[in-house]
């Protein structure tokens, strides 16, 4: 369920279910459907459970809907901080220790998603959110603090992220463009959280990484959100698992798409998409654009490899101020991340170690004015983009409250 605290929805068994046919959501995503804690440490998830072993587990709290009520001043419009397909997302609060309904501004700050009857996401999608967030614990997963099943009502309850999702940093009008630092740091940090998931001793495959399912805290860590795609992986000597195809286009790795055929390798491929959205400030999937650049991957792929091309596809709001080194090597990351071949791209454990040899000092080292202005560094093309008062939208484990992004972004979701 997990777009909860982002902008686009999903469904495990039907959510968008078509068979390859697409639906955008209010964030402007659109999803693909086709049909061929555990502390730091890594724990078996049982599989599968049955739904009151997973209603039952004793790290969430189960919420009445009237306590919800209480703790968003009844859903009120100005507690609204997102919404998208799956519902809308409000701010409450609650007390830290007994999880009761506090009065607004004291407390403990939450994120509680309400799911519409009728949203893309279904009964099973929230399940299985509940599952996984209610036994996986990690710095870089969003915390998942309860949940209400009251009739007809579904609704979770997060931690806040006061930052919002990393896709408004990037894309929403008014946002203060992210620095080198930031990007890379954010990189890291989402890395760190599929690792955790890769490695597990039952491996989870989460299927839906993307900008908009990366929630920031205060000091910019990320952290993965929406786990209601997320899959159970291979057991034994297989390489994969067969499923039907879920996710977002423009993200979904090409085999998978394809084939049906789920692997982590399938999540390496969409953290390739990221980090590329991170070097070029360019969404996944850009429909008001033609041919080539409509698909951020194909577009990219020729200036990957190419240190004397790089600085063609940099995000101008940088202005420059990124280190050449660094720049390179992520994006050699980024481009065998999205190898076609799923053999031949990295485990998340190498992508890891990559980023964080990536941010070591020596690559870090700040280019001189007169470096700053060569073309490895700096586009002849960039424009000035002056410094926004309004920095960041309102955050929570869901897309902050804001105009649908432009159509520009619309990438069609796998359902």
């Amino acid at each position: 369920m997990g777009n909860c605290l982002f902008t686009s929805g999903k469904v495990d068994n039907a959510q968008i279910s078509q068979t390859t046919t697409s639906t955008t959501s209010s964030s402007g995503v659109s999803k693909i459907t086709s049909n061929p804690g555990i502390s730091s440490s890594s724990s078996t998830l049982p599989t599968p459970r049955s739904e009151g072993e997973i209603l039952s587990c004793p790290n969430l709290k189960a919420f009445s809907f009237s306590e919800l009520k209480s703790a968003t001043r009844n859903f009120r419009p100005n507690s609204l901080i997102g919404e998208g397909g799956f519902g809308c997302v409000f701010k409450g609060w609650i007390d830290q220790q007994t999880l009761a309904p506090s009065r607004p501004g004291s407390g403990m700050v939450v994120a509680v998603k309400k799911l519409k009857p009728e949203g893309f996401q279904g009964h099973k999608e929230w399940l299985t959110e509940v599952n996984y967030l209610g036994k996986l614990h990690h710095p870089n997963l969003v915390k998942l603090i309860g949940y209400c099943m009251d009739g007809e009502n579904r609704l979770l309850v997060y931690e806040f992220m006061p930052k919002g999702s990393l896709e408004n940093h990037l894309y929403r009008r008014g946002a203060q463009p992210l620095s080198w630092a930031i990007r890379m740091k954010v990189a890291t940090g989402a890395a760190r959280g599929l690792c955790f998931l890769h490695d597990a001793e039952s491996q989870v495959i989460y299927r839906d990484f993307k900008a908009s399912n990366i929630l920031l805290d205060v000091e910019f860590n990320a952290k993965l959100s929406d786990f209601g795609l997320a899959k159970a992986g291979p057991t034994g000597d297989r390489t994969h698992v067969s499923t039907e195809v879920m996710g977002t286009h423009g993200y979904a790795a090409p085999e998978y798409v394809a084939t049906g055929r789920l692997s982590a390798r399938s999540d390496v491929y969409s953290f390739g998409v990221v980090l590329l959205e991170l070097l070029s400030g360019r969404g996944a999937v850009d429909q008001t654009k033609s041919g080539v650049e409509q698909n951020l991957v194909d577009w990219a792929k020729p200036y990957l490899g190419d240190k004397r091309k790089l600085f063609r596809m940099m995000d101008t709001k940088m202005e420059g101020q990124y280190p050449q080194k660094g720049a390179y090597m992520a994006a050699t990351l980024a481009l065998q991340c999205l190898s076609t071949e799923p053999k031949v791209r990295p485990q998340m454990a190498e992508v890891l170690a990559k980023l964080e040899e990536i941010q070591a000092p020596k690559n870090l080292v700040r280019h001189s004015h007169s470096e700053q202005s060569s073309p490895l560094t700096r586009s002849p093309m960039r424009h000035h983009h002056p410094s926004p008062l309004n920095l960041t939208p309102r955050g929570s484990p869901l897309p902050s409250r804001s105009p649908p992004l432009p159509s520009r972004r619309q990438s069609p979701q796998i359902h």
